[in-house]
C-alpha cells in the first residue's frame, strides 16, 4: 500500500477544521517533525520528513525521515536499535509542522552522541558572547561502539 497526499485546500476553513490530511510540504518538499517522548513530552529532536518518509512512518508505526545531509531516506534507529515506534502523530493549524510522540527502543537515546535528546546543550551568554553550557551529558551509549564504519 502506497499513500498518497492531497494537496492543502485552498480554503483556509477546510484547512484549519476539516478532517482531511493534506500535508504542506515545502519547496523542496519537505515538512518539519518535532519529535517528543510520549511518556514525558522530553523533545527528542527535530528532522524533516518528505511524502516517501511521512507514507512510510504512517504504514509501519516506525519513524522514517528525510536525510537533507544525505539526500537519502533514513530510518531512525536502524543502526543503533534505537528506533522510534509512532505512538501519536499531531499536525498543526495549517499542516505545514508535525509533532511525532514516539517510545524509543534500544539504549531510548535518541541522539547520534548517545545522549537522550539532541538538544543537550543551553545557549548562554558568558562575557557578552553567547556560548554553549553542556547540560546533559549523559549517555545511554557510546557512538563508537554502535556506529562502526
Amino acid at each position: 500500500m502506497t499513500i498518497a497526499f492531497d494537496p492543502p485546500p485552498a480554503d483556509k476553513v477546510a484547512l484549519e477544521e476539516g478532517v482531511s490530511f493534506t500535508p504542506k510540504f515545502d519547496q523542496h518538499g519537505l515538512i518539519t517533525a518535532i519529535v517528543t517522548d510520549f511518556h514525558d513530552g522530553a523533545l527528542l529532536m527535530v528532522g524533516h520528513m518528505n511524502a516517501e518518509a511521512l507514507a512510510l512512518t504512517l504504514e509501519t508505526g516506525v519513524v522514517h525521515y528525510f536525510s537533507r545531509s544525505r539526500g537519502k531516506l533514513w530510518k531512525k534507529g536502524e543502526t543503533s536499535g534505537n528506533l522510534q515506534h509512532v505512538v501519536e502523530i499531531l499536525t498543526d493549524c495549517d499542516q505545514d509542522a508535525l509533532q511525532v510522540k514516539v517510545k524509543v527502543a534500544g539504549h531510548d537515546a535518541t541522539c547520534h552522541t548517545g545522549r537522550r535528546s539532541c538538544f543537550y546543550r543551553a545557549v548562554t551568554l558568558k562575557d557578552g558572547a553567547p556560548t554553549l553550557e553542556i547540560v546533559d551529558d549523559h549517555r545511554h551509549f557510546e557512538p563508537e561502539t554502535v556506529y562502526k564504519t
